[in-house]
């Protein structure tokens, strides 16, 4: 039995006009998806450069977050350096010199005292360690034992008061 090997050859011969024609299509094709394959996969090595990057950076942002308050600092611990060294009158106005800058620098970074004196008792910003009878009102705040500070609007230590229960009877 023979087999007939003209119509394969045939077939081939019809297509190859046809196969001819789509070849530079698929060429052109096979060209364009390795262009934006190889894109992205530069898009995509980009994209991890720049997290990677962004990840260090904020990395060293928290890291060395304060060191310019920490340096700021550094001048109120020289002033109480020298304030050892000093002796009489010089020493208590040197240290109110030294509080004077401290409160200053605290307050060029947000930092402030919470005011709390004769004021009614709140307890997110005060901690009660004291309720005495006094001539204030019943929940009013006599005395400051601590001073508690906020930075910005957010409270970082509260206050710690003592608080007036009313008159006695």
């Amino acid at each position: 039995m023979k087999e007939d090997t003209s119509e394969p050859n045939e077939r081939q011969q019809d297509r190859s006009p046809a196969a001819d024609a789509a070849s530079p299509a698929l060429e052109e094709l096979q060209k364009a998806y390795d262009d934006l394959n190889s894109r992205h996969l530069r898009l995509a090595a980009d994209f991890d450069n720049y997290r990677k990057r962004a990840a260090r950076e904020i990395d060293a942002l928290t890291t060395y977050a304060i060191e310019d308050f920490a340096v700021e600092l550094l001048e109120v611990v020289d002033n109480f350096e020298r304030a050892e060294k000093a002796e009489g009158a010089g020493l208590r106005e040197g240290m109110e010199q030294i509080k004077k800058l401290l409160m200053a620098i605290l307050e060029r970074h947000g930092i402030r005292p919470i005011e709390c004196r004769n004021l009614p008792f709140d307890p997110e910003r005060h901690e009660a360690i004291a309720c005495i009878p006094s001539a204030a009102e019943e929940g009013i705040v006599i005395d400051e034992i601590i001073r508690g500070y906020c930075m910005q609007d957010r409270i970082i230590r509260c206050a710690k008061v003592v608080v007036s229960k009313g008159m006695e009877e």
